[in-house]
């Protein structure tokens, strides 16, 4: 990035319109620019044209298949601008003139030119998480907000469990389940369980959660937010204006930090969870248990136990659980404990958990060695801990680093390295980091080849790669060993998507142990 840029701290701000509030309200006369035509993209642009705006949409991937969306916009006169060609500069609407509002998707970066020329135009620029919250109007369906570098999915899912079980009317939504702006125009819902990332953080202005959680922080996205202390302070826009309680993570201090930053309304309190034994107003283990000191009444000399470490295995579908997955659990359990969810809720939730894909997912298990699809491990925080719940480890890696360092993920998992297998267009920094921490540990790269993928369906960009570096890790994994594809990078150098990356790795790996006839 060029500059660092500040989380809508700029005078503008204070000219979003103010008939966003509310539903229902007639946008006639509005002029707003929504971009990108995805996942959040496009109930924007539909919410915004239904309620009389005129909207324009601009996308700069002209490739992708979105005739459907494209069908169903052109009903409500949106206009809809694809190509490189519109996200060059800032555009104006059709009848010439200014733009009142930009809604953009998390995808846009702050510095692209679009959202740079919007900004010193004067116009205001807010994401999916600030226009849902404005036009929620009389849905009074508590927001839990989970956000952290990483186990934000596992958390969102695991406390949506948790509320079903006791009781509630409750959805995943934000960058899981539904889009949160459907989500909030549910009237049927009691609690929303909204996993929200640093990119939806950065635009948001005013929500204010019931409870929220930062679950840890790592450096990651940083070439988006431009350093980590602006990465830093995007997440603790989740804290800003709650309500009932601000969850941290009392082994990452870091995460207090951004709670005793928060200007939050009076009354709401510090909640702690810890993988050790757990003081006052905090959540932690006893021995196998875990237990609640903040919810309860004798908090100052008692516990109320919510589950056992067995109930967090079965929830994520693990033979033991790891210290991430006791963490998330613990998060989740302290959220929902917030809007009053009972103990034994806790545990039901968990046990009718069911974990997601591409998460500590074991796929098959032949000749002593076990294969690990974790491809959801995009950043080196998230590796670590994938890595960690193994003794010997043939380690699949590499891809877009997005600025973040690896020599430490590296120094930590060195010593339960038998080999390593490196794809992604720039493998430099993990290769630099091997040489200097693990100089004896083998190391195999798979180079893309040119050509390869071409006129093939994206979904099956990367099979190439996938195949190679099964291969590779099949001739270096022996006996007691897991292959474990944790790839401490985001994926779209050479996959679709990280969920593409792990299923072409999925399919590699079927084909090499139990090829078909």
């Amino acid at each position: 990035m060029t500059e660092t840029i500040p989380p809508l701290d700029y005078p503008d701000a204070a000219r979003i319109p103010a008939a966003l509030a509310g539903p229902t309200s007639s946008l006639a006369g509005l002029r707003v620019l929504v971009t990108g035509l995805g996942v959040s993209g496009f109930p924007a642009a539909v919410h915004l044209a239904e309620r009389g705006a005129a909207v324009t949409v601009v996308d700069g991937d002209a490739e992708r298949d979105e005739r459907e969306r494209e069908q169903i916009l052109s009903v409500f006169d949106v206009d809809i601008r694809r190509g490189a060609e519109h996200a060059a500069a800032l555009p104006q609407p059709a009848g010439g003139g200014a733009f009142d509002l930009v809604v953009t998707s998390p995808g846009w970066r702050p510095d692209s030119p679009v959202l740079a020329g919007a900004r010193a135009a004067g116009i205001p620029v807010i994401g999916e998480v600030e226009l849902a919250w404005r036009v929620r109007g009389a849905n009074d369906a508590r927001w839990l907000v989970v956000t952290g570098t990483n186990g934000k999915t596992t958390t969102t899912s695991m406390l949506a469990a948790m509320l079903r079980a006791g009781g509630l009317r409750a959805r995943a939504c934000g960058n899981i389940g539904d889009p949160l702006l459907e989500a909030v125009l549910d009237p049927e819902l009691d609690v929303l369980a909204i996993e929200l990332s640093s990119f939806q953080l950065h635009w948001e202005l005013s929500m204010g959660a019931h409870a929220a959680v930062v679950l840890n922080l790592a450096d990651d996205h940083l070439d988006w937010h431009g350093g980590a202390d602006a990465y830093r302070a995007d997440k603790g826009r989740a804290y800003h204006g709650v309500e009932r309680a601000c969850v941290y993570n009392v082994d990452d201090p870091a995460t207090r930090a951004l709670v005793e930053a928060a200007d939050v309304v009076p009354g709401a309190r510090a909640v702690g969870f810890t993988l050790g034994t757990p003081g006052p107003g905090e959540f932690g283990l006893v021995g196998e248990l875990l237990v609640d000191r903040a919810f309860i009444p004798a908090r100052y000399s008692a516990a109320a136990e919510i589950a056992e470490t067995a109930d967090v295995a079965a929830a994520v579908g693990a033979a033991e659980a790891g210290p991430h997955h006791l963490a998330d659990a613990l998060a989740a359990a302290a959220l929902a404990r917030s809007v009053g969810v009972e103990p034994l809720a806790v545990r039901e939730g968990l046990r009718a958990h069911a974990p997601g894909a591409h998460r500590s997912t074991l796929v098959a298990e032949e000749g002593g060695v076990s294969w690990i699809d974790d491809s959801k491990a995009t950043n080196p925080h998230a590796a670590a801990a994938a890595l960690a719940a193994h003794d010997s480890v043939v380690w699949i890696a590499g891809g877009l680093l997005k600025g973040a360092d690896v020599s430490g993920l590296v120094a930590q998992a060195a010593d339960r390295l038998r080999a390593v297998v490196l794809i992604g267009a720039d493998r430099s920094a993990l290769r630099a980091a091997l040489a200097a921490h693990a100089p004896e540990v083998p190391v195999a790269e798979v180079e893309p080849q040119a050509g390869a993928g071409a006129g093939l369906p994206a979904e099956r960009r990367g099979a190439d790669i996938a195949a190679a570096a099964v291969a590779r890790a099949s001739d270096l994994a022996r006996p007691g060993d897991a292959v474990v594809l944790a790839p401490a990078a985001a994926s779209m150098d050479q996959f679709l998507s990280y969920a593409t990356r792990g299923e072409l790795f999925a399919e590699a790996v079927r084909a090499r142990i139990a090829p078909e006839p």
